[in-house]
């Protein structure tokens, strides 16, 4: 796998995370609780139980990505800083735009919003 596309996926989990913050940290560690993710040591006590269930780790969701991808830890945490930055101003410019011209319910979008992400995020941690 290329650096470029690891660093991408990195993103765009930050990206995910901006968008919903707990949902791409739970399933960051879920993967690695399920195998999915191979992390190192050092970060592998994010696929313990405890850190699956009470999703502790969202500022680390592009470090892991990047380390599964064999790409540098900070690296990766910055990446997915930017990309957190980005879904969470972008998307909530995104959200503010759809609801009044759709005039649906804000819960509407949400729950789009909700998909886009579970889905997203599911997508990045099967790549590797």
């Amino acid at each position: 796998m290329s650096p470029s596309y690891v660093l991408l996926l990195a993103f765009l989990i930050g990206l995910f995370s901006g968008l919903r913050s707990l949902t791409p940290s739970a399933v960051t560690a879920w993967a690695a609780h399920l195998g999915w993710l191979k992390l190192e040591r050092s970060l592998g006590w994010i696929g313990t139980t405890p850190a699956a269930v009470i999703f502790t780790l969202l500022a680390l969701t592009g470090a892991c990505v990047a380390m599964a991808g064999a790409q540098g830890i900070v690296l990766g945490a910055v990446i997915g800083i930017a990309g957190a930055l980005v879904g969470t101003f972008g998307g909530y410019q995104v959200r503010r735009r759809l609801v009044k011209p759709l005039g649906t319910p804000d819960f509407v979008v949400a729950v789009l919003e909700d998909l886009l992400t579970i889905g997203g995020s599911l997508w990045v941690v099967s790549r590797f």
